[in-house]
């Protein structure tokens, strides 16, 4: 009985022994496994991505840096409009002296010195301006008595249209609505005096405005180019290059466009001009340099100036004059449009109309007469700076010419 006893305890304890030996073994083998493998790697991340489709996500993309585009344009119009006291005469600077630079390379050419030609350049804009300025002071002062004249016939026949049907105002009754203008403006004397005041100041800004783009023009013609080398220091060396090449196309752009547009202007001003001087309407050279001023905003410019035209022939000479003026104005605009500007002004500044008239209205909405000024050449030039750009000109051609900064269209490219 003991002996069975003990042989069972035997028994159990090799049994236990086994057990022991099996896990120590088998923990040694886990052990040599977890060394020749390394350790365990870490479980994979949720991503989030893997269940937005491709299309949201790379639309996603463009969105956010469409919106930081968006905002840094904006901050930099804000910036502009803030500044617009210096930055419409740079501007204007800008736009003369892209007018006035190939006159100062002429002159320099025929060996004239260059501080010279600068001052000849710019005393001959100065005269030219003046002059336009001394022709229309004494136009109207020579035909003020005709126009006073006139406006009294004017007024009376207005006041008799008035007088029959379908409005039927007596004269008491024109001479109350008379007198509560009156009283309306002398009840608001106010207003009048700051409106004044702030002629007064505009004024001032006007005359430091001139100040600023004679002084900011004489430097511009005097030392253009080391100018522009400054600005090409801001940029990345290997920028450079590319930036030089897209300013050199977008400089030659807007001296074609200044240049195209003087005689564009010109022509609609003799036009008009002529077509009110013919028709005998009083103010005549007033309006053709009106239309001259107004033509340097392209396709609407003209047609508002012209329309003054048409509103004088209406007041003075009657429907029937203003109905030839109308005609003459469609006239001169037909031969601006399809016959000026495509032979004269080429491909290098062509923009298509619909571009015009949304960029002069969305420039004129935001920053007033000098948006809808710059807008133009501003397009143009930027459309041509990005297309040498676009189509890595720079590599091949760094100093472009007219013929260079715009491509043939009538030549498809290969594939």
């Amino acid at each position: 009985m003991r002996r069975s006893v003990r042989a069972r305890v035997q028994s159990a304890g090799a049994r236990i022994a086994e057990v022991r030996n099996a896990e120590a073994r088998m923990a040694e083998e886990r052990r040599l496994a977890a060394r020749r493998t390394g350790p365990k790697a870490p479980a994979r991340p949720y991503d989030v991505d893997e269940f937005v489709p491709v299309g949201m996500r790379i639309a996603g993309s463009w969105a956010w840096r469409i919106v930081v585009l968006a905002l840094a344009i904006t901050i930099f119009v804000w910036l502009v409009i803030q500044l617009e006291l210096i930055v419409i005469p740079v501007m204007i600077a800008v736009l003369l002296a892209a007018l006035l630079t190939p006159l100062v390379r002429f002159l320099q050419r025929h060996h004239v010195p260059k501080g010279l030609a600068v001052a000849i350049a710019e005393i001959g804009l100065l005269a030219v301006i003046t002059g336009l300025v001394v022709l229309v002071v004494s136009q109207i002062r020579s035909g003020l008595p005709d126009l006073q004249a006139q406006s009294v016939a004017a007024y009376r026949d207005f006041t008799a249209f008035l007088a029959e049907p379908p409005f039927n105002l007596s004269q008491s009754e024109l001479n109350a609505y008379i007198g509560d203008a009156v009283d309306a403006l002398q009840g608001e004397s106010g207003a009048l005096v700051s409106g004044v005041l702030s002629v007064g100041s505009t004024a001032g800004h006007v005359a430091a405005g001139i100040l600023l783009v004679l002084f900011a023009l004489l430097f511009l013609l005097i030392d253009g180019r080391g100018i522009w080398h400054w600005v090409l220091r801001l940029f990345p060396a290997k920028a450079r290059p590319a930036v030089d090449g897209s300013g050199k196309a977008g400089w030659v752009t807007l001296t074609t466009f200044v240049r195209v547009q003087i005689f564009v202007a010109a022509v609609d001003a003799i036009g008009i001009g002529l077509v009110a001087f013919f028709l005998n309407l009083p103010l005549a050279v007033p309006i053709g340099v009106a239309v001259f001023l107004g033509s340097f905003i392209p396709v609407v410019g003209a047609v508002l100036t012209g329309s003054i035209a048409i509103f004088i022939a209406l007041v003075y000479k009657g429907p029937v004059i203003a109905l030839i003026m109308l005609g003459g104005v469609l006239l001169v605009q037909q031969v601006e449009g399809h016959v000026l500007q495509p032979l004269v002004m080429g491909t290098a500044v062509k923009i298509h109309p619909l571009a015009v008239v949304l960029g002069v209205a969305g420039a004129g909405f935001i920053a007033g007469i000098p948006g809808a000024l710059f807008a133009v050449p501003v397009i143009a030039t930027l459309n041509v700076m990005i297309g040498y750009i676009a189509r890595g000109q720079w590599r091949v051609n760094p100093d472009p010419d007219v013929e260079d900064v715009v491509p043939d269209e009538d030549v498809v490219p290969k594939e």
